[in-house]
């Protein structure tokens, strides 16, 4: 049985998976997971691959939301960016993925109103790790 923490992460994920496929990605895996560290989501787009890293917060009203008292990308730390990098190579060597595929890292900031079942999604594109 899912965790209540799991399952919101759970709803994060889909709705940024829905936020990329409906801007032309296709949505290649869920849930990449080595034991040195997960990938949320993996996209493509034409030739480029996109690691994504999904943060999601509820906050109620979405309106009332101000992004200078709290910023979930905040919780992507050198440590997290290093374990996504670590995974990423994983990936990359894996599947076979030649070294001339262009790829990045987004940080999908996923903003959930539960009560008003509504969702914002901010992305922050090409992340250096």
């Amino acid at each position: 049985m899912k965790t209540p923490k799991r399952q919101f992460g759970d709803l994060g994920e889909a709705v940024a998976a829905k936020y990329y496929e409906k801007r032309g990605f296709s949505i290649l895996e869920r849930n990449y997971l080595k034991p040195w560290g997960e990938i949320d989501l993996i996209a493509r787009k034409e030739q480029i691959l996109i690691f994504i890293e999904v943060k999601s917060v509820s906050r109620e009203p979405l309106q009332g939301f101000s992004r200078e008292t709290f910023r979930p990308e905040d919780n992507v730390h050198p440590a997290k960016l290093q374990r996504l990098h670590r995974t990423i190579q994983s990936y990359l060597m894996e599947h076979n993925v030649p070294d001339s595929v262009e790829w990045r890292i987004d940080i999908a900031c996923v903003y959930v109103d539960i009560k008003g079942k509504k969702a914002r999604v901010e992305v922050l594109e090409n992340v250096i790790a």
